[in-house]
């Protein structure tokens, strides 16, 4: 078939355009439909495909298969027909925005570390970069203020096509490999020169902004996580947004969040502190209410596992006999068992607990915890009908 010709590299964007079908084919999720010509970038290099719609159909995916596009369309249409198609431009300038903000930080990675970009995809919230080494914090903030002063000085982009071996041998460029046909060599000035498919903007300083929300370790590398353009701005809002909230909560602004969080956590141990204190002094008293001999069978009110384990620890050490306590929790009681008798195992009693009352959990021979889906009455009845001996 015919190769389609590519509206979609023009400047300014097309939106609009109309175009003759060449054929449709029922395919699996619509039909596949082959344009003499279109505008609709199809998915390649990390970037997602166009969508928009042809005539009545909407298109939900693009691709290229040698040098032919196919469109994923939501209704057929009439080979041999004209239709109008039109491509969600705000879609696109986002996708834009991303690539060419990350060729800009990837020709800079690659000049400062001598990193590779081995792997790129734009997401829906932010797009990823897989550098070839790795790359530390400060090399990064480093890399993304120089790519900020780069599109702060607004350099135009080139974008132009190679045919001649020769001429694209002699180029030297990013991420250089062996290429067959055509290549397409895009370079923002000061910053970067590599071999692309994708859409980008005229200039840089239509990419906005540049910044790097989180890295993590990759392989043997470094994974990147970016926003561009709207989607940094996007960030930026969600941030002053959570300051915001929660500087209100701690009474502090903006620039002293962070010495309030510290101030706040400071306090919340202290209080955390004096709660376990007032909470061991309570678990003392029941444990000196217990005779020897005595198998206690206890609801702790407004405790969690700790506490059950910390006041078991106390019963058993007034009695030889099993000492259960039990809590509320999420979806019935949690639970804690301990018996300091000799030679004593409460794992078969725990298994069967759990059985009985849908609980999970389990221990060694002189201590189980866990939680069961019943109410207190239900595991008291529970234990009175299985004495342990």
């Amino acid at each position: 078939m015919e190769r389609t010709e590519k509206l979609y590299y023009a400047q300014p964007p097309v939106g609009a355009f109309a175009a003759t079908v060449l054929a449709c084919e029922a395919a699996a999720g619509g039909w596949l439909v082959t344009l003499d010509r279109t505008a609709f970038y199809p998915e390649g290099g990390g970037q997602p495909a166009d969508q928009g719609r042809l005539g009545g159909a909407g298109v939900l995916d693009v691709h290229e298969k040698e040098g032919v596009v196919l469109h994923l369309t939501s209704a057929p249409l009439v080979p041999g027909s004209r239709v109008e198609g039109t491509v969600d431009l705000a879609r696109r300038w986002d996708h834009t925005q991303q690539h060419s903000g990350e060729h800009i930080l990837s020709g800079l990675l690659h000049s400062m570390f001598g990193a590779e970009n081995v792997g790129f995809h734009i997401g829906a919230d932010y797009l990823t970069m897989d550098t070839s080494l790795p790359i530390p914090p400060e090399g990064l903030l480093e890399a993304e203020r120089r790519a900020n002063q780069v599109i702060w000085a607004d350099p135009p982009l080139e974008a132009a096509w190679y045919t001649d071996k020769d001429a694209l041998a002699a180029l030297v460029y990013r991420s250089k490999k062996e290429l067959d046909g055509p290549v397409r060599i895009v370079t923002v000035p000061g910053a970067d020169c590599c071999a692309c498919c994708g859409t980008h903007v005229q200039r840089a300083g239509q990419v906005g902004q540049i910044k790097i929300i989180d890295w993590q370790k990759y392989k043997e590398g470094t994974r990147l996580f970016v926003v561009c353009g709207g989607r940094a701005l996007a960030h930026h809002e969600v941030q002053r947004a959570q300051c915001a909230a929660i500087g209100a909560a701690l009474s502090a602004k903006a620039n002293a969040l962070a010495d309030a969080v510290l101030r706040q956590q400071s306090e919340l141990e202290a209080a955390k502190f004096r709660a376990i204190q007032a909470e061991n002094q309570w678990f003392a008293a029941l444990a000196a209410a217990v005779q020897p001999g005595q198998a206690p069978v206890l609801l702790a009110e407004h405790t969690g596992p700790d506490g059950l384990r910390r006041l078991v620890g106390l019963l058993t050490a007034r009695t030889g006999k099993l000492c259960a306590a039990f809590a509320p929790a999420e979806n019935g009681l949690a639970y804690a068992l301990g018996c300091a008798a000799p030679g004593a195992d409460l794992r078969p009693l725990c298994k069967a607990m759990n059985a009985a009352l849908g609980g999970r959990g389990g221990g060694k021979p002189g201590f189980v915890q866990g939680s069961v889906a019943a109410g207190f009455d239900a595991a008291q009845a529970f234990l009175s009908s299985h004495p342990f001996k």
